[in-house]
């Protein structure tokens, strides 16, 4: 392998073993986990970070290293190494602030995966490699890389609309449109071979993105329903904060209790960690 297919190599690999670990130990995945509350309550930015390695299934997991394996050495081919990885990294916390933005008040909204950061990859090669065209494995036929990047987003406002699944759809599309502008930010020469894709998909995603902020309640087709129609808690930062802070406080008062009754020996490892914390 050359030296620019090791960076997606390693992407790759650290997408695979943290993952599997998270698979394997379900403490593991809540600790990393984009989850809105821990994030604007507990100031545990890392998540935004964390969130991008972890995935729900094997299913979830392929799909996004197929899509990262299909264009990554591509467009590192015109960023180079470097740039390529501010690309990943960028989408990445892109669609999972957007995602935070719009989510602020459903603290209980949570995602995993790499799906932000594989959009703005395929974004990034749509907006910076002219002509770029998106096939389906195992069939020779492809289509124009920018009629691919409408329907997708459309599917995805529909997804923020709807909320119909548990696929992230807020992420998705944040990393797709942070992807594209951050590719031509690097390779500006190439806007004039595909200003045409960048403007159509730009264009219908402010314009979406607009009535999506701006008219939540208002359906963009028939079926889709309300916005966040997902269940979920819909208070104030502060009243989460506050009810945070009140649920930790009976914790250590339990812990408390428990240690006057039969001594600290009886305390878990958990405890005494939350114990040194709460002291």
């Amino acid at each position: 392998m050359d030296t620019i297919g090791i960076i997606t190599l390693l992407l790759i690999l650290a997408n695979l073993l943290v993952s599997y670990q998270g698979f394997k130990d379900h403490r593991f995945l809540d600790k990393y986990a984009f989850e809105v509350d821990s994030i604007l309550v507990q100031k545990d930015y890392q998540r935004l970070f964390t969130s991008g390695f972890l995935h729900v299934g094997w299913t979830h997991l392929l799909l996004n290293m197929l899509s990262l394996y299909a264009f990554a050495d591509h467009l590192q081919a015109y960023l180079g190494r470097f740039h390529f990885c501010i690309v990943y990294v960028a989408s990445l916390l892109g669609g999972n602030l957007l995602s935070l933005y719009l989510n602020r008040n459903n603290g209980d909204y949570s995602a995993v995966g790499a799906s932000g950061a594989v959009c703005g990859v395929i974004f990034a090669s749509i907006a910076v490699i002219p002509g770029i065209g998106i096939g389906f494995l195992g069939f020779g036929y492809s289509f124009p890389g920018w009629i691919y990047g409408v329907l997708f987003v459309l599917y995805s406002i529909y997804g923020i609309k709807s909320q119909r699944d548990n696929i992230g759809h807020e992420a998705h599309l944040g990393g797709a449109l942070v992807g594209m502008a951050v590719g031509l930010a690097m390779h500006p020469q190439s806007l004039p071979f595909t200003y045409k894709p960048v403007l159509a998909v730009s264009l219908l995603s402010a314009g979406l993105l607009y009535l999506v902020l701006t008219r939540p309640h208002l359906p963009l087709l028939p079926f889709t329903g309300g916005f966040f129609s997902k269940k979920g808690k819909n208070y104030t930062l502060e009243d989460r904060y506050n009810a945070s802070k009140q649920e930790r406080q009976k914790e250590i008062d339990r812990i408390l209790e428990k240690v006057h009754k039969s001594g600290v020996g009886s305390l878990t490892k958990q405890e005494k960690e939350m114990l040194d914390e709460g002291g």
